[in-house]
């Protein structure tokens, strides 16, 4: 059994002084879910349609169990690599569930990745733990039903009853005691040599090109490292986004725009080097990754609102090609983004499943 080690606290770095061009994202506060549901569904469907980015405030989860999660990776990666080197899973074949180590993904003038990941699943998954983690899964564990509870269901709970759906449609599909292919991750980005930003630079200065995730929603926890950065659906702009408080920075990801014929979009985001003030910082990064049960299919929903507007196919159904399953996508989608690279840009418009190719988006 493992010993519970004392977990040393964790400090926020400063934010940014720099004069960045911030995205103008809609928040939705969940303290009002109760008392004023139906203008937060309203607001909710507006910005998934127009932003794909928002924030969630009001969520009810203390400041100080969030660090406690962060304290957590912040050990994890403190650990020697030979010992994490040890939870890696089978990477090129779509795994996940375990350690990403660094320099899997050639970036801009050949520069190697310094982004290292580590997935914890939900209960329903086995994976071996280092002491670390494994003594500290029960908080871990109570920490995914929380976001659960308290986040996840009450937004798709609102995306539903904006999409004129029974309350619990999507919910049903998303159920916290059902295996499904959710995870935790604790994320870092180290710090670049200044001969490495230098390169980074020349190029496009990205960590992460411009992508989209493959679940429904994913949650970030208020990130002070600015570096993320979202494309704007209306304009095509790249902005950047803003560290909001006591929130989590939300977007919708490829299995919610399949599921709504494309009418929710599945938003493109990339991350960008940091500004001069925060380039000798490590980035952590601490988010939960929400996807449907592993068999249901991903044709679009009976939504009276969607056929009103005309959404009623996706991009598998117009090209008469088969729907796949959550669990399909899945696992041909992360094979796709976790080859390790060859070149720069490697594997770019690679069809991931008939219907569907795999792109990063400038």
């Amino acid at each position: 059994m493992p010993i519970a080690v004392p977990l040393s606290s964790y400090e926020h770095v400063p934010e940014t002084k720099a004069a960045l061009d911030w995205a103008d994202l809609p928040t939705i506060d969940l303290s009002l879910y109760d008392s004023d549901r139906a203008a937060l569904a309203a607001t909710l469907i507006d910005a998934v349609r127009t932003k794909g980015f928002f924030y969630v405030t009001g969520f009810g989860i203390p400041q100080a169990t969030v660090d406690r999660q962060f304290a957590l990776g912040q050990q994890f990666y403190a650990l020697p690599l030979d010992e994490k080197l040890k939870y890696v899973p089978d990477l090129d074949n779509g795994e996940y569930n375990g350690y990403r180590p660094a320099g899997r993904r050639v970036l801009a003038n050949g520069v190697r990745d310094r982004t290292e990941v580590y997935n914890i699943p939900k209960y329903q998954v086995p994976q071996e733990f280092p002491d670390a983690i494994a003594a500290n899964l029960d908080e871990i564990r109570d920490f995914q039903k929380l976001l659960h509870d308290r986040v996840l269901d009450p937004l798709l709970t609102l995306i539903a009853e904006a999409l004129e759906l029974p309350s619990d449609y999507l919910t049903n599909i998303h159920q916290y005691d059902v295996r499904t292919e959710d995870h935790l991750r604790y994320m870092l980005y180290s710090r670049y040599t200044p001969e490495e930003q230098a390169r980074l630079l020349a190029g496009d200065g990205l960590y992460s090109q411009g992508h989209t995730d493959l679940g429904s929603i994913t949650l970030l926890f208020r990130q002070p490292v600015a570096a993320l950065q979202i494309k704007d659906h209306a304009t095509g702009e790249w902005k950047w986004a803003k560290p909001l408080d006591a929130s989590l920075t939300v977007n919708t990801c490829d299995a919610l725009s399949f599921l709504t014929g494309n009418y929710v979009k599945s938003t493109v985001h990339r991350v960008h080097l940091p500004p001069p003030d925060q380039r000798d910082v490590d980035r952590l990064g601490l988010l939960y990754f929400a996807r449907p049960h592993n068999d249901v299919v991903l044709s679009t929903v009976p939504s009276p609102r969607l056929q009103r507007e005309g959404y009623t196919q996706n991009e598998f159904e117009r090209g008469g090609v088969q729907v796949p399953t959550m669990g399909e996508f899945t696992q041909k989608k992360q094979t796709w983004q976790q080859k390790k690279s060859e070149a720069f840009r490697f594997r770019d418009g690679e069809e991931i499943v008939p219907g569907f190719k795999g792109q990063y988006h400038d």
